[in-house]
């Protein structure tokens, strides 16, 4: 990073103050990232677990494929899925609020008797499927603010923090020197001075 200043007080004192609020948000932002990467974790164990559980489920449910293939399509639909959102992390993610559901009106005669077990489960795939969509949209999003982080960090850390810190000190040293110099033109102006009393 290629700072631009100048070499004087004032510009020493800006880069001074941009270096302490860099300063100052390191340990913020570095919180923030750890929270984010545990929150991920979490987040992506939950995932796995709804998977898993969808998967068990699924598998149980395949010794009854026959059954499956009597059940009135018409009788069960899912119609909408409402979403809220809530904070992980300080991050905004979705979640489910409500989920509706369509069930048609059906003869407890004509049709089977495994009918309305056939629906809970059906309610409960389909609720596993929109938590798994809603869980991976989070993780998706809290991935994202993560690598913002981490990406703000590292250039906070290994690029600006540095080039703040190089700059004020080239300044310094330039003020020191200038300094410097001024101090030993005035010692020769003085000693000349002093040299030409004398010869007087």
């Amino acid at each position: 990073m290629e700072l631009k200043y100048q070499f004087n007080k004032v510009a020493m004192q800006a880069l001074q103050k941009q270096l302490n609020v860099r300063l100052a948000a390191l340990p913020i932002l570095k919180s923030k990232e750890s929270v984010l990467r545990m929150t991920e974790k979490k987040q992506k164990e939950i995932y796995a677990e709804l998977e898993e559980s969808f998967q068990e489920k699924l598998t149980l449910l395949k010794s009854d494929i026959k059954l499956w293939s009597e059940f009135p399509r018409q009788v069960y639909s899912m119609k909408s899925v409402t979403l809220k959102t809530k904070k992980i992390a300080g991050i905004t993610v979705p979640d489910i609020n409500e989920i509706d559901w369509a069930l048609h009106d059906y003869s407890r005669f004509v049709n089977p008797k495994w009918l309305t077990t056939g629906v809970t489960i059906l309610r409960d795939l389909t609720l596993m499927l929109a938590e798994m969509e809603v869980v991976a949209k989070g993780i998706e999003i809290i991935e994202h603010a993560r690598r913002k982080t981490t990406q703000k960090v590292n250039l906070y850390e290994k690029v600006q923090v540095p080039a703040y810190t190089e700059a004020i000190q080239r300044i310094k040293r330039y003020l020191e020197d200038v300094a410097n110099l001024d101090k030993a033109t005035q010692k020769i102006t003085k000693q000349r001075s002093v040299e030409e009393a004398r010869a007087l």
